[in-house]
C-alpha cells in the first residue's frame, strides 16, 4: 500500500502590531530602564546641588521682606526651568534612528511621546520634592498655611512641577527639532537666556519687547511663586538700609524761620512732642526785663491798651520808670522756668516774629540729624510705605484667582509643547540623514 504523504498548507502569520495603549507601557518600561541602567537618576543628584546653593544665597531673604521674596521666587523659577530643560533636551536625538526605525515598523508617535511625557513627569515630582527638601534644610523658612491647599509647601510644589513640567516639554520639542545632541545643546542656552531675560519680573524691558513675556514660562512662573509668597504685603526694606549707610552724609540746609517754627509746632510727631516738653531754666535781672521790655516792637504797638482801671500799659510802664523801681531792683534776679513748647507757641504767636517768617538761615548738619528731629522710625517707616505702595503689583496678589490662572497658564504651554513634539516627531520619516 502505498504511503501517502499529505502536505500541510503553510500557515499564513500575519503582522501583528501592538495597540497605542501596549506601546505605551512598552516604552514606558524602557524608560524606567534607561533611568536604572543607563545614570539617568543623576538628574536628581544634581537637583540637589543646584538646590542646595540657591537655597544658601536666599534663606536670610526669602519670605522675610519684598526685595528678597522676589529675588528668591526668581531664583526658584530659574532652579525649575534649569531642571526641566536638561531632563529632556537629548532625549529624542540621541535616539534619532531608532525611532526612526521603529516607526516605520509600526510604533505610533502619540504613544512613543505619551510615555516620555509620564516618564518626565516622574522625573520632575521627584526634582520637586528634592528642591524644596533641600531648601528647607539650608535655611529658606516657608510659610505653613497655604491658599489653595492647607500647606504652602504644597502650593508651592504644585507651581515649581508645573514651571518644571513646563521647561521640560519644551525641551522636549526642542529635542525633536535637532537631529544631534550636539545641536541640541548649542541651541539651549539661547532658550535659557530667553527665558530668564524676558521673565518681565527682575530686569525692566523696553516697552516693544513687553509682548514676548508671554512667550515664555518663567513669566507665569515667577507671578505664581510671587504671589504665593505675598510679596506686595512684604516690608520693603532698601529704603531703610540706605537711610542708614546715608546717616552721616553732611549736608548744606536752608531753612525760613516759618518752616523751623511750624516743624517745632507739631506736637503730633513723637520725637517733636519730646523736645517740646524739655524744660528751660534761668536767672535774668530786671533790669534785663527793662531793656527787653523797651526793645519789643510788640510792647510799643499795644502800649495804649487799657489794662485796668483806666490805666494803659504804657502809662504802666512810665509809672515803674518815673518811681525809680527799675533803677532800685535793676540787680535783682529772677527765675524763669519754661518748656522749649511755651517759648515755641509765644514765638509763634508774636507780630515781630510773623514778620520774618520768610528770613532764611543756612547750616551744615548731617542727614542723621535731620532724621533724628522727627525720628528714625517714622522715616525710615514713611519711606517704606511709599516705596513697597510704588513696587505693588496686581499680579502679585496673593488670591486664588491669580494662582489658579497661572497654573493654567503653565498647564498650556505643557499641552502646547507636548502637541508640537508629537507634530513635529511626526514627520521624521522625512529625514533624509
Amino acid at each position: 500500500m502505498t504511503e501517502m504523504h499529505l502536505k500541510k498548507p503553510a500557515r499564513r502569520f500575519k503582522a501583528r502590531h501592538r495597540g497605542r495603549t501596549e506601546q505605551v507601557g512598552i516604552y514606558l518600561g524602557k524608560l524606567l530602564r534607561m533611568f536604572i541602567y543607563q545614570n539617568d537618576w543623576k538628574v536628581l543628584p544634581m537637583s540637589a546641588l543646584i538646590a542646595g546653593l540657591v537655597g544658601m544665597v536666599i534663606r536670610k531673604k526669602m519670605f522675610l521682606n519684598m526685595e528678597g521674596t522676589l529675588m528668591g521666587a526668581f531664583a526658584l523659577v530659574c532652579v525649575c526651568i534649569w531642571n526641566g530643560c536638561f531632563n529632556s533636551i537629548q532625549v529624542i536625538c540621541r535616539e534619532r534612528d531608532v525611532i526612526k526605525r521603529e516607526h516605520r515598523s509600526g510604533m505610533h508617535i502619540s504613544s512613543y511621546i505619551f510615555s516620555h511625557m509620564l516618564y518626565q513627569l516622574l522625573l520632575c515630582v521627584l526634582q520637586t520634592g528634592v528642591t524644596l527638601y533641600v531648601t528647607s534644610i539650608t535655611g529658606v523658612r516657608y510659610p505653613s498655611e497655604g491658599l489653595i491647599t492647607r500647606s504652602m509647601v504644597v502650593d508651592l510644589g504644585i507651581s515649581m512641577l508645573l514651571i518644571t513640567y513646563a521647561s521640560d516639554m519644551l525641551s522636549l520639542w526642542v529635542s525633536t527639532l535637532a537631529k544631534t545632541t550636539t545641536t541640541a545643546m548649542t541651541i539651549m542656552p539661547f532658550v535659557l537666556i530667553f527665558q530668564l531675560v524676558f521673565s518681565g519680573g527682575m530686569l525692566t524691558l523696553p516697552a516693544w519687547t513687553a509682548s514676548l513675556t508671554h512667550f515664555t514660562i518663567s513669566n507665569p512662573g515667577l507671578k505664581v511663586i510671587a504671589a504665593q509668597a505675598d510679596t506686595n504685603n512684604r516690608p520693603f526694606v532698601t529704603i531703610s538700609d540706605m537711610v542708614g549707610r546715608m546717616r552721616n552724609s553732611e549736608i548744606s540746609v536752608e531753612v525760613t524761620l516759618g518752616q523751623a517754627l511750624d516743624a517745632l509746632s507739631d506736637a503730633e510727631n513723637p520725637a517733636v512732642a519730646q523736645i517740646r516738653g524739655a524744660e528751660i531754666g534761668g536767672a535774668a535781672t530786671l533790669g534785663d526785663l527793662k531793656r527787653a521790655l523797651d526793645s519789643s516792637a510788640t510792647i510799643a504797638a499795644h502800649r495804649d491798651d487799657v489794662i485796668g482801671e483806666g490805666l494803659t500799659l504804657g502809662e504802666a510802664l512810665d509809672m515803674l520808670d518815673s518811681s525809680g523801681f527799675w533803677d532800685r531792683h535793676a540787680n535783682e534776679t529772677i527765675e524763669i522756668h519754661a518748656t522749649v513748647g511755651d517759648i515755641v507757641d509765644r514765638a509763634a504767636a508774636n507780630p515781630d516774629i510773623q514778620a520774618h517768617r520768610d528770613e532764611s538761615r543756612t547750616f551744615q548738619t548731617t542727614l542723621g540729624g535731620l532724621i533724628d528731629l522727627v525720628g528714625e522710625d517714622n522715616v525710615k517707616a514713611f519711606l517704606e510705605e511709599k516705596a513697597a505702595a510704588a513696587s505693588f503689583k496686581p499680579e502679585y496678589v496673593r488670591t486664588e484667582e491669580n494662582i489658579l490662572q497661572y497654573w493654567l497658564h503653565l498647564l498650556a504651554f505643557i499641552l502646547a509643547f507636548a502637541l508640537l513634539s508629537t507634530v513635529t516627531l511626526e514627520f521624521i520619516d522625512k529625514d533624509k540623514r
